[in-house]
């Protein structure tokens, strides 16, 4: 199997050599110091030599390579620029033929010879940027990030929500997958919040939201792409920091780590180390009513959760620059995460016949181990002077965890009769994943590129709970509850866009992605297998037309998917509580949705985006309520039919010279319909989402930034949820020339973020509530050093693709 998937890789790699040489003419040179190191981002522009007027233009790569396209017939000058340095100007070029090229060899730079005393700049960069094809959010060095973990600056997001069963949500659309420096996570709700809520935020460069993907990019995600990106070491010599922090929600954690980076010459390396003990807390209630009118059963449920959460990561990566344009590297990524946590609750059970009214007090103790190791090799090469790249990622994640529980039940009847329940049970799980994904870019023809590739992923997961009565001391094996489910998914997927210049007013790229899915679910217990195999085509076209140099309108439209997680397709029972169950779907198929929308960017930085998505097959948590044995089992199910209708207003705007707000208005209308128990079952709700975060520079050094956030009323499946608002502020200063930082923030600071909704259905109501303890107040300081090489400020990007749907 894997082997096929390298035979392809090296038959595309031949098939690149045989046509490296089939290269358009091009402007190309290497950008270097006064050191003869390379230059990477400076600025090249090629000029009519007469009047000095734009011609082309471009930047230099990691490497300080550059490649203009070559312009018509006629005289040219090339000019390059860098900050801190002289700017270089060539001598007159004369092109005799449309397409004729020139090599400029190696550009080097001289400093500026002007010497100032000190130049202090305080500038504001931006907290989102609007790019053609998705949304940036700035992460690194804000006041909000500091001290928190990956997960709760995700959850913060502007456009993004997430439900209470860890589903994420992309300007009102469900279904949106969470990336790694551009890799896929394979990993369930739960095992990815564990993840990310191991991952300290102080390590996250930005946020990539897009809402309509490529083909390029995996069929995964139907609500769209959110892609993490994790710092990366830009500057010569070595340079790290440490930090440490506290917070407080009601229960006290803290966390601590350090960075080191060494860059010198040709390699790159980095490696980070971060321990963290963070809290849990939780309440919780909940109602469900049953129809059966010979009873009146009426279920009341509140509770609190408690515990803490210690989690080692280290991740260490290096980069070599094996020659200019041609770089190997690797990554290394362990986290541990070890849990306690306790939840207590208490139930009544009431009716109108008082002999079978009954209250439960229980206590669930749960402990849980987490082991993830994530390995990555990648190579990014530059094969020509057209610039033709070609990208190889090869990915392994093996993910244990080890989770156990016991179910202490105290039960009175009103009657006065009282009953014990001791359960435990013990539910090891492993994954390993492995993926291997190569990408082409080449450019056909001035006007024409295109890009190609092919992905092959295979995921293994076993997961064997263990379920037990306590009698006596002695533990007893409950089969009915017990489970051995072994999974096994192999996607091999192949793509192709092309992106072609119209006119100076339009483009166009169009691709196909083909995914064959082949999927093996084994009930060991039951000797139950379940196999599937499907061929999807997932088309994508977009087109984009320039109105006027300040206006753009880009028209999309994709289709994609989103699988069951490994754990929904599991047959067996997961106890929650005497009288809450959540029971696996075999025969849970994958949802498809087909998007359309429209995007219009004013001056680079206000966008509207307006669109519809169709969902068939939408997977979605149905609560079946048995009157009989006032039992409810929580399932997936597939609803016929899931639609979206949303609009989307993103508004930057300065206020002041220091002070600078970003708007997010978006309003979706959802609809679901479908046939449940032989009754038609149809949901809509109009919903607002606003989000407006400000920046403020004050005096002595001080930032202040405050994000609000609203979330109407709206549909979750077949529940109606209720309206949330909430409100977050922090504040950062700088000391000792800026090598320490120190911030202070508050979230969620009036308590408000609860989440609620309920579902009624033939007379039976199920109603929850549950808070999170996102109020907390939190303390980080930060310590920057840098010795060796002198420091630049110059910027590369990071360039990784791969890990999301596991668990329990």
């Amino acid at each position: 199997m894997l082997t096929k998937a390298l035979l392809l890789l090296l038959l595309l790699g031949a098939g690149q050599r045989l046509c490296q040489a089939q290269t358009t003419g091009s402007f190309t040179g290497l950008v270097t110091d006064e050191k003869a190191q390379a230059l990477p981002f400076a600025n090249a522009v090629l000029v009519r030599a007469a009047d000095s007027a734009f011609v082309a233009g471009g930047v230099a790569d990691g490497s300080g390579r550059f490649a203009l396209s070559a312009p018509a017939s006629g005289t040219y000058r090339l000019r390059v620029t860098a900050l801190g340095y002289r700017r270089w100007q060539s001598g007159p070029i004369g092109v005799a033929a449309p397409g004729q090229g020139h090599d400029f060899g190696t550009v080097q730079l001289r400093p500026e010879a002007q010497a100032l005393k000190e130049v202090v700049v305080q500038g504001m960069k931006p907290t989102i940027e609007q790019h053609a094809d998705r949304l940036v959010v700035n992460v690194e060095g804000t006041a909000l990030a500091a001290g928190n973990t990956a997960y709760d600056v995700l959850a913060r997001a502007p456009g993004v929500f997430i439900d209470p069963d860890g589903a994420i949500q992309l300007n009102g659309k469900a279904g949106a997958q969470v990336m790694l420096d551009g890799k896929l996570t394979y990993l369930s709700a739960k095992e990815l919040q564990s993840l990310l809520q191991s991952m300290a935020a102080d390590n996250l460069k930005t946020l990539e939201l897009i809402t309509s993907p490529s083909a390029k990019y995996d069929a995964a995600g139907t609500g769209g792409l959110i892609n993490i990106t994790l710092k990366k070491n830009t500057v010569s010599g070595l340079n790290g920091s440490v930090n440490a922090g506290a917070q407080y929600n009601g229960l006290a954690g803290y966390s601590t780590g350090g960075t080191l980076n060494y860059k010198r010459g040709a390699w790159n390396s980095f490696g980070n180390l971060d321990f963290s003990r963070r809290p849990t807390l939780r309440t919780l209630a909940f109602t469900r009513v049953f129809s059966d009118v010979s009873q009146g059963l009426l279920f009341d449920q509140t509770g609190r959760e408690e515990g803490f959460r210690n989690s080692p990561a280290l991740r260490l990566g290096t980069d070599w620059a094996v020659r200019p344009g041609h770089t190997l590297g690797g990554m290394l990524y362990v986290v541990r995460a070890d849990q306690a946590r306790d939840l207590g609750t208490a139930t009544s059970l009431r009716s109108d016949q008082a002999a079978t009214n009954q209250f439960i007090d229980a206590l669930t103790r749960t402990t849980s181990e987490l082991r993830s190791h994530t390995a990555n090799l990648h190579y990014l090469g530059q094969l020509d002077t057209a610039g033709t790249t070609l990208a190889l990622d090869l990915n392994y994640v093996n993910l244990n965890s080890a989770v156990g529980n016991t179910f202490a039940n105290h039960i009175r009847r009103e009657t006065g009769a009282v009953r014990d329940q001791l359960l435990t049970s013990d539910n090891p799980v492993n994954y390993d994943i492995y993926a291997a994904k190569l990408d082409l870019v080449r450019p056909l023809t001035r006007a024409t590129k295109l890009e190609a590739g092919a992905k092959i992923s295979q995921v293994v997961s076993d997961n064997d709970l263990r379920f037990f009565t306590v009698v006596a001391e002695k533990s007893l094996p409950d089969l009915g509850r017990t489970n051995h489910f072994i999974y096994q998914e192999n996607i091999y997927a192949a793509y192709a866009t092309v992106t072609h210049t119209l006119s100076e007013r339009w483009s166009v790229e169009a691709g196909l992605r083909a995914e064959q899915t082949h999927s093996q679910g084994t009930s060991r217990t039951l000797s139950q297998t379940n196999e599937r195999r499907y061929l999807n085509l997932f088309p994508s076209l977009f087109v984009q037309q320039t109105v006027s140099p300040q206006y753009q309108i880009s028209y999309q439209c994709n289709r994609r998917i989103d699988r069951p997680r490994y754990e929904e397709l599991n047959p067996f029972v997961i106890f929650l509580d005497p009288y809450s169950v959540v029971k696996g779907n075999p025969n849970l198929r994958p949802q498809y949705t087909t998007s359309l929308q429209v995007v219009q960017t004013w001056k680079s930085q206000y966008n509207l985006t307006v669109g519809y998505a169709n969902t068939r097959d939408y997977m979605a948590q149905i609560p079946l309520q048995n009157t009989r044995d006032t039992l409810t089992v929580f399932q997936q199910q597939n609803l016929s039919r899931f639609e979206t209708f949303n609009a989307t207003l993103s508004a930057p705007w300065r206020l002041m010279a220091k002070w600078q707000t970003t708007n997010v208005l978006t309003g979706t209308y959802e609809r679901v319909s479908t046939e449940l128990n032989g009754q038609g079952v149809r949901n809509g709700r109009l919903s607002l989402f606003a989000q407006t975060t400000h920046t403020v520079q004050l005096p002595a050094k001080l930032r202040l930034e405050v994000n609000g956030s609203y979330v109407g009323p709206g549909i979750y499946g077949v529940y109606r949820v209720r309206g949330i608002a909430w409100v977050d502020t922090g504040l950062k200063r700088a000391f000792a020339k800026d090598q320490l930082e120190a911030s202070l923030s508050v979230t969620d600071v009036f308590r408000s973020r609860q989440i609620g909704g309920v579902y009624r259905q033939a007379g039976n109501l199920n109603e929850f509530a549950q808070y999170r303890g996102e109020q907390a107040v939190r303390l980080s300081v930060r310590y920057k050093f840098a010795r060796g090489e002198k420091f630049d400020t110059k910027r590369r990007a990071s360039d990784l693709d791969e890990v999301n749907r596991a668990g329990r």
